[in-house]
């Protein structure tokens, strides 16, 4: 392992001649590039260095022959070994291949599963849960598409989140179960709903170039719940992509051009994820698909409300004060998943 990371220090030491290099310094996407990865090593070379330090204690700690010095060598060697093991596992996540989306945008899907208004209703809490999350992260989140269902709730909803935000909403694609006795529930017994969650990177123009004449794009009156605006101005819009079947829609906005603009945005994520998804298991890395048939069984998380207790069945840890948690206090649970990946990636590399 400390072979590895001794090459990785290596690139740090290559990207920072890189950055003298006039063509480099006159080519500012390049530059911002070096300079992303230059300071992420950074971090690593500093842990290393520290490494080196431990291994020399330890190797003075074995070979001080001096009586006055060979007790405070061999503590000194014992805090270097305790230390040297906290720094090999600070370093292994660097052996991880960092994940190039996560710092883009997301669009978040939620959408009510089995369960009825239960269902619709837990997924409004899930909605709210990212969105306080965004809030205290200053991320900012815009709406892009929502249908109420009558009893409550919604049925399902789109919003796009402006920030590095794919890095920790990455993990939160499946079926999320909710277990808890509903109001309504005359005899005081516990249902079980479910609601599913997708989240995709924001593509950029770059990554997907989307040709006009691939378009259908049609306009419809906005439908809510009063104001000037609705049912009077078709500002909201519909666009097909004729070669991948892929429809969406935006009417959150009065603007048709900025509907126009967040609907666009969500069609090139909604492709280009799907491209990522067809690489992927052409690579033989795909999983089933990332939420399933919205049944209840395929469950990733399950909060238990009657037990104060959300369940993430990934990591395997239950994580206590729910009502914190449906608040947006998320963080415990993402840093969770985030270690759990590396494990799993570094597994995959044989890196024990």
């Amino acid at each position: 392992m400390i072979k590895k990371l001794r090459a990785l220090a290596a690139e740090y030491d290559r990207i920072g001649l890189e950055m003298q290099n006039p063509d480099v310094l006159s080519d500012p996407k390049r530059m911002a590039q070096c300079g992303k990865r230059y300071k992420e090593l950074e971090k690593l070379v500093l842990l290393l260095r520290e490494y080196d330090r431990c291994e020399e204690a330890i190797s003075f700690g074995a070979h001080v022959t001096e009586a006055d010095l060979k007790e405070l060598a061999a503590e000194e060697a014992t805090r270097a070994v305790k230390r040297k093991e906290e720094l090999l596992s600070d370093m292994r996540s660097f052996l991880v291949p960092k994940d190039m989306q996560d710092d883009r945008n997301v669009i978040l899907e939620v959408r009510a599963g089995t369960g009825g208004e239960e269902a619709a209703l837990f997924a409004a809490e899930l909605l709210r849960m990212y969105l306080r999350y965004a809030e205290q992260k200053k991320w900012k989140a815009e709406l892009v598409s929502k249908t109420d269902a009558e009893g409550g709730g919604i049925k399902e909803a789109v919003v796009r989140i402006e920030g590095p935000a794919f890095g920790d909403f990455k993990f939160e694609s499946g079926v999320h179960r909710v277990q808890r006795i509903p109001e309504t529930e005359k005899k005081g017994r516990v249902h079980t709903s479910a609601a599913t969650v997708a989240v995709l990177p924001e593509a950029e123009e770059v990554d997907i170039q989307i040709r006009p004449q691939d378009l259908r794009i049609d306009t419809f009156r906005s439908g809510g719940a009063g104001g000037q605006n609705v049912n009077k101005v078709e500002s909201a819009i519909r666009i097909t992509h004729i070669p991948t079947n892929t429809v969406v829609a935006c009417q959150t906005e009065r603007s048709q051009q900025r509907n126009r603009d967040i609907a666009m945005s969500l069609l090139r994520s909604r492709i280009y994820e799907a491209e990522r998804e067809k690489l992927a298991k052409e690579r033989g890395e795909m999983r089933a698909g990332q939420i399933g048939s919205g049944d209840r069984s395929e469950k990733i998380r399950t909060y238990n409300f009657p037990q104060d207790r959300v369940t993430d069945h990934r990591v395997n840890r239950n994580f206590s004060n729910l009502p914190s948690i449906m608040e947006g206090q998320i963080g415990d649970i993402l840093e969770a998943l985030k270690a759990w990946h590396v494990e799993q990636q570094l597994s995959r590399l044989g890196v024990s």
